[in-house]
């Protein structure tokens, strides 16, 4: 799946009016406070973990409505903008009738909404394991240290690597967090070597490298990180496996 032209033509403001018509300052920062707590909510679903070292697992997942990154492979385009309004409390308790242990909030971006960080702690504060996927465009200090970040660090395939915070990286935590590159051709492929073998990734962080379809074919960059003895993960979606473009799974 490739990003509509429509979504691509959208202007800074169009990306992340959703977001804005909710909060309490018109502020260009994304750190306007959101009244009573609440969250622009896409989705909640449960279904199996497709990717990261978490593959395979059962989930329940939170899609938080809105990015404000415009990547040329996005698959959930339709998280852009159709949301809606819940509270903490709501949401904590729609995880909780899911009856699963582990969650996972994504979106769009998650961490544009200040109160996604009150939830996180509400969920770990219950005894989830807590995954947070997030563009990396976006800084992810101050979080619950107890919650396992999944940073997707956007190549130049994606048309937004000059977007990352590489602030964000000395700030992972060893044997919880992760991080992710999409690759999407040869030149990509090289950039996050380079990314893998200069920047300061803590030790016990672990690099998942996922194909991007059709572009790059998974035996091809398996076989690439085979030859080179890169030290990351590959990976597959195990959801489109298992469904496809199918949304809500």
């Amino acid at each position: 799946m490739t990003l509509s032209e429509s979504a691509r033509r959208e202007t800074k403001e169009e990306r992340v009016r959703p977001l804005r018509l909710l909060a309490s300052s018109s502020s260009d920062q994304f750190s306007a406070l959101w009244p009573g707590g609440q969250l622009l909510v896409h989705e909640i679903y449960p279904s199996v973990q497709g990717e990261s070292t978490w593959a395979g697992v059962p989930c329940t997942f939170i899609r938080l409505t809105g990015c404000h990154l415009r990547c040329g492979y996005c698959d959930t385009e339709h998280a852009f903008h159709e949301g809606k309004l819940r509270s903490v409390d709501d949401v904590v308790a729609a995880v909780a009738a899911a009856g699963l242990s582990l969650v996972e909030v994504t979106g769009g971006e998650p961490l544009l909404q200040p109160a996604c960080a009150v939830l996180l702690t509400r969920l770990l504060d219950a005894g989830h394991t807590v995954l947070v996927e997030t563009s990396g465009a976006v800084s992810v200090e101050g979080l619950d240290a107890r919650a396992r970040l999944i940073v997707d660090i956007k190549t130049p395939g994606s048309g937004e690597h000059e977007r990352v915070r590489w602030q964000n990286l000395p700030l992972l935590k060893p044997g919880l967090d992760e991080l992710k590159l999409v690759i999407v051709d040869d030149a990509d492929y090289d950039w996050a070597v380079d990314v893998v073998r200069s920047r300061p990734i803590p030790a016990g962080v672990t690099v998942l490298f996922s194909p991007c379809f059709p572009t790059m074919a998974p035996a091809h960059l398996a076989e690439k990180i085979v030859a080179d003895r890169l030290p990351v993960r590959f990976q597959l979606q195990l959801h489109k496996v298992l469904w496809g473009e199918k949304r809500g799974v």
